[in-house]
């Protein structure tokens, strides 16, 4: 670190950390944050910068010396510092893109810290893990997005357990937001539709080495309407969704240039951004006097596509009186018509009664397209094979890159420590080398049980604590807040499940046998307990229904202090559990799930998964490093599938996970279960996190694409 980093005061060094989420993945940054005003750190939601809005510089002076934090901030801001400027990162050696420009990564949503409730589920937070990773390994990648000023709803379960959904509006004053301004003041950038111009704001957020620029309608040079645009995230009708996908894709690509950034490659990240070639194409002919079709070749051959969900639900479609008043400027600009404008978004080009499809208009411009598991890359060639009537369905040019997780982000602090004593120095670099993990067998098993068992009684603590606020702003009898605050055994085997609450998640299928469940829980020689979490979307009364089911199950004896539902899943919440639990469950109608990633975090914190072999599962269990529901066949009657799926899920949880559970040594290990989660690191570890994600995207798309060679993407191992 330079002299000049050395003069700065207390307050300038914190605030500066504050404005880069750098600090997010690094602990003793989070510790520094934390050990300020530990009170207030819980009550902010971990924002460090409406904690230093708190303390004026000498304020926040005296409060160091007393903490005895002096040396621990200059450390952390010179280790800030010197991850900004260090230059020789794996991207630089392996994966530097040709040309000059970035890869623009395209996402409606980021997770990235629960300060920033932008997200709603597992899309934005890979997209904040893709953006993490790619910081880490020094990628020259720029993220866009909007800001959404009233996030993703907050949730909280009234004494009926029916979902109740508010939204708190964000201050980004108090968030670590900057507007962009240029020689004439903010950045404002426009976009045409057929009703008039909607405009926005551009503000960066800085996440480590990545700039993360968010599009915000709310600007005095909007109508009122168009100001509450980016209110919330997938809130509102199919005309706000569209108007919402417009300026992410048209605006951002707008934005982009306004700041002087031509990407080398788009990175679409769902189907949501699928605008954004038509805006490059038209920006093509407009400025280098090229056709529509020659536009359409050269942006196409640098555009990469990753689609999400076999769902059908979840591709989003317009019909064409949207589409005309949204796009109608567009399709002028670039000489379509209302037909062939249409037909882009159309599996049959032909068939004028279909409706325009975001999926397939991304399918189209893109010549790198994967899904994001090797199941779901296969799912997604037979979803997709009409727009290939020519091939076989093998042929369709969809690959698969499956994904991962940010380790930094995911990882506790207690099992960093472990880490960083069995495997090799500097292991945190090169999380996606398979040799980097073979160590970890050699960890005390003793050892790894007690960190584990300390993560535990981590999480039992804080879902006593979460379970008892919550039945006191229910207004619950004192005798059920009392149970609250002492519910679950720290030795109990404990199952936690947590996620959306879409139905073919089947949060509901260990509840298919409440009788023999019930015979489970109320066994004193092999207790059990489970703790699930998750939101059902707002128009969504099947996935809220499922939730009540729950809920109302947690009121009754046998299940009353063994079986909890959390409000308000969060990026915090989640890392209690993921980092707690023992088994992780997860059992949805395969094949639709798509990846997940939940299980692979619970991966690196020393808990096994229990799940259908679907998603990232199918290709990651190998029989000894976790446990599997059912063998993947898949009954034409949905129905009869969950019946069979809910017996298996019975079957493997009395004839394999229990007994292992219980089978302990005179120490009370459970060695063949410590054999399992050591397996389970070693194996996975490597494989599932997001460096090795990043890394596959990078060789295998960005590389090519920024040199403008078409192809697909191959299988990833």
């Amino acid at each position: 670190m330079n002299g000049k980093g050395n003069r700065l005061s207390i307050h300038e060094k914190l605030s500066r950390l504050a404005e880069n989420l750098w600090w997010s993945w690094d602990p003793d940054a989070t510790e520094v944050f934390r050990l300020i005003d530990p009170e207030k750190w819980e009550e902010l939601n971990h924002n460090p910068v409406q904690l230093l809005h708190l303390y004026p510089p000498n304020v926040l002076e005296e409060r160091a010396r007393e903490a005895v934090l002096h040396t621990r901030i200059h450390w952390a801001y010179r280790r800030f510092s010197d991850y900004l400027e260090y230059s020789q990162t794996w991207g630089s050696t392996h994966a530097s893109v040709p040309g000059e420009g970035p890869v623009a990564y395209f996402s409606a949503e980021f997770g990235l810290h629960e300060s920033l409730p932008i997200y709603s589920g597992g899309l934005g937070i890979l997209a904040g893990d893709h953006l993490k990773s790619a910081s880490d390994l020094g990628l020259p990648i720029v993220g866009v997005g909007l800001f959404y000023r009233e996030g993703f709803f907050t949730q909280a379960i009234n004494a009926d357990g029916w979902q109740q959904e508010s939204y708190p509006t964000l201050d980004p004053a108090l968030l670590p937001l900057r507007e962009v301004t240029g020689v004439n003041g903010p950045v404002v950038i426009s976009v045409e539709t057929r009703s008039g111009k909607i405009f926005a704001r551009v503000l960066l957020l800085s996440v480590g080495r990545i700039p993360l620029y968010l599009l915000d309608t709310n600007t005095p040079e909007n109508t009122e309407a168009d100001r509450r645009l980016t209110d919330r995230l997938y809130g509102g009708d199919h005309r706000t969704r569209i108007r919402q996908e417009l300026l992410l894709g048209i605006g951002g690509i707008r934005a982009l240039k306004a700041l002087g950034i031509l990407p080398n490659v788009i990175h679409m990240n769902e189907g949501h951004s699928a605008f954004a070639p038509l805006e490059v194409i038209r920006q093509r002919m407009n400025d280098d006097g090229l056709n529509f079709e020659q536009a359409m070749r050269e942006t196409s051959s640098r555009c990469v596509f990753t689609t999400h969900t076999p769902v059908p639900a979840g591709h989003d479609r317009f019909d064409q009186d949207m589409i005309n008043e949204c796009l109608g400027p567009t399709a002028d600009a670039t000489g379509l018509n209302i037909t062939s404008l249409m037909a882009l978004g159309r599996v049959d080009p032909q068939h004028t009664g279909e409706p325009f499809c975001m999926t397939v208009l991304a399918l189209k411009l893109c010549r790198f397209a994967n899904g994001v598991s090797s199941l779901h890359g296969a799912v997604s060639r037979e979803m997709w094979a009409g727009l290939w009537p020519w091939r076989s369905v093998e042929e369709v040019p969809i690959g698969h890159v499956t994904n991962g997780v940010h380790v930094g982000t995911w990882l506790a602090p207690h099992m960093r420590v472990l880490y960083d004593r069995v495997l090799p120095e500097n292991w945190h670099q090169k999380t996606g080398e398979p040799e980097v993990w073979t160590s970890f067998e050699r960890v005390n098993p003793g050892e790894l049980w007690e960190v584990h068992s300390t993560l535990k009684m981590r999480l039992i603590n804080y879902a006593r604590h979460e379970a008892t606020q919550q039945a006191i702003r229910r207004g619950e009898a004192d005798s059920v807040i009392h149970d609250m605050e002492r519910l679950f055994d720290p030795q109990a085997l404990t199952i936690g499940f947590a996620r959306r609450f879409a139905p073919y998640k089947r949060a509901d299928l260990i509840l298919r046998d409440l009788d023999f469940l019930a015979k489970l829980i109320a066994d004193t020689n092999h207790p059990l307990q489970f703790i699930f979490a998750g939101k059902a979307h707002p128009a969504d009364d099947r996935g809220k229904q499922i939730l009540q089911e729950i809920f109302r199950i947690t009121r009754k004896e046998p299940f009353r202090g063994r079986v909890l539902i959390l409000e308000n899943y969060s990026i915090d919440m989640g890392r209690y559990l993921v980092q707690g639990v023992d088994v992780w469950l997860n059992n949805p109608r395969r094949p639709l799930e798509a990846s997940g990633t939940s299980g692979q975090k619970v991966v690196l914190n020393g808990g096994l998964n229990c799940s259908i072999p679907d998603g990232w599962w199918a290709e990651a269990y190998d029989g000894k490093n976790g446990f599997t529901i059912g063998n993947g066949r898949i009954h034409a009657n949905q129905d009869l599938q969950d019946v069979r799926d809910g017996e298996e899920l019975y079957r493997v949880l009395t004839d394999q996970v229990i007994p292992l559970f219980y089978n302990r040594d005179r120490d009370d290990l459970p060695l063949d279960w410590i054999d399992r989660i050591k397996r389970a690191i070693r194996t996975l570890g490597w494989r599932f996190n997001a460096d090795r994600m990043v890394m596959d995207y990078a060789t295998h798309t960005y590389v090519p694409a920024a040199g403008g060679r078409s192809c697909s993407i191959v299988s990833m191992p």
